[in-house]
């Protein structure tokens, strides 16, 4: 009970909403009212100087949801788009002849929602046309990404095959022409738009699902999918190739293989071309083992080789990019860095090179002089766990009731640091960090305080 207590504590945090200053991928976000982004399965798109944030909500029948910001740290809740479907996974926005959609699989068909005026920003999206199956032989599909191009907008759905595919969307339709990798002449007809019958090339001896996809400022255009796992993340795999139709070429790891693409799934890719220099931007989710609204975002700027053909995520804890001038930025952020073993250890607990093991729920870490602003602040906690389903690891802010670490990160002890929101009183504060379950134990490197929020 009193981890529910603690989750409740956590809400009161952040029902008066502070200005946002870092990206900290795999922590809770909440949007510009206090209330927790849901926004999963997603996609941002930036029209003039503000970005659009489309992705699912669960505890809303899994309808499409939209968020907006100005500098993708800081971002309201429009509201949801449409109550005419449930049920539809990994929404994207797509524009085309003065007309906004929103693309996204229900029931493993493709469905299309078209919003009324020429705006992204609608809660009133209705359905056009009929539900619909791949062609040319009605296979049904799961996951689904978009790519815009000069010539159309391009989705890419996941089907059993271990291959994406790709379907072009003409600029003046919603109906969708197919294009695969290679084509074969067309026959068929769909309505008064002709479709290619198509075949696609084979990427991996795997399935693969997750897709995503954009285009260097070098003329590249990169591929990344997950493999399938379930709500388990995996190694995320990048594929190259010198245009749409092909050939594809790859299969390198995204990221350490180890690492499991940093315990998340792609969804999409971001592409800022700013003033100084373009960046690249991996949208990620952190799921839960069910794919709830427990999830959380992994956004990661990419490290982009064209010589090379490969992806690098880099691996911040927390970052900035300027919206305008495409820099990203991870230092300089005032902060305080406390090594574990700095602190009052009680209990079975015991230091090891300056880290703390075997903390349990008779044991703690408490850190004493921790100055704060009076407000929200990030603390970043470096911990591991040896069962992150045994137990849970919490932290105690001036002798309050515990703030529980992996209802805020779904996945505490998964990343090599947890940042969590806390609301710190002006001046000296105390912070102890413990751990309730049974046969569970964490082990501390050290925390660092952040001045901003």
């Amino acid at each position: 009970m009193k981890f529910g207590a603690a989750f409740t504590l956590f809400s009161s945090f952040v029902s008066t909403a502070l200005a946002v200053s870092f990206i900290v991928p795999g922590a809770v976000w909440s949007d510009t009212s206090g209330a927790k982004i849901q926004a999963h399965g997603g996609h941002v798109i930036k029209v003039g100087s503000t970005f659009y944030w489309l992705g699912y909500s669960t505890t809303a029948g899994v309808r499409p949801n939209i968020y907006t910001s100005t500098d993708l740290m800081n971002w309201t809740h429009f509201g949801i788009a449409s109550t005419a479907v449930s049920a539809m996974y990994r929404p994207k926005f797509v524009s085309s002849g003065g007309k906004w959609y929103i693309w996204g699989q229900v029931n493993r068909e493709i469905v299309t929602l078209v919003a009324p005026g020429s705006s992204p920003l609608s809660t009133a999206y209705t359905l056009t046309g009929s539900p619909q199956l791949l062609p040319p032989d009605a296979r049904s599909f799961s996951d689904m990404g978009v790519f815009v191009a000069d010539n159309g907008a391009y989705r890419y759905p996941h089907t059993r095959e271990p291959y994406p595919n790709y379907y072009r969307q003409d600029q003046a339709t919603s109906s969708p022409v197919p294009t695969l990798t290679t084509f074969k002449s067309t026959t068929s007809m769909l309505g008064t738009q002709s479709r290619l019958a198509v075949e696609s090339q084979i990427l991996a001896s795997g399935s693969l699902e997750g897709p995503g996809m954009f285009k260097s400022s070098g003329g590249v255009y990169y591929l990344i999918m997950s493999q399938k796992t379930g709500y388990r993340s995996n190694p995320n795999k990048v594929y190259w190739a010198p245009s749409l139709a092909g050939p594809w070429s790859g299969g390198t790891d995204i990221a350490p293989e180890s690492a499991n693409t940093y315990n998340s799934q792609n969804s999409a890719e971001l592409v800022i071309k700013g003033t100084s220099t373009t960046s690249y931007i991996f949208l990620g989710d952190a799921w839960d083992s069910t794919g709830s609204d427990a999830s959380n975002y992994e956004w990661l700027p990419i490290t982009v080789s064209d010589s090379a053909h490969t992806l690098t995520l880099q691996n911040l804890s927390m970052w900035t990019v300027n919206p305008n001038t495409g820099v990203v930025s991870s230092s300089g952020f005032s902060n305080i860095t406390i090594k574990a073993a700095d602190g009052i250890v009680s209990g079975s607990a015991v230091v090891k090179k300056r880290a703390v093991h075997n903390i349990n729920s008779s044991s703690n870490v408490t850190f004493n002089n921790i100055i704060g602003k009076g407000d929200k602040q990030w603390v970043s906690f470096e911990y591991a766990v040896n069962n992150v389903t045994a137990g849970e690891a919490h932290v105690v802010v001036n002798g309050g009731a515990p703030v529980n670490l992996s209802q805020l990160n779904s996945r505490a002890g998964h990343y090599s640091t947890v940042p969590v929101a806390l609301e710190l009183q002006k001046g000296v504060n105390t912070l102890t960090f413990g751990a309730t379950g049974h046969d569970f134990e964490a082990h501390l490197e050290g925390i660092q305080v952040f001045d901003d929020y």
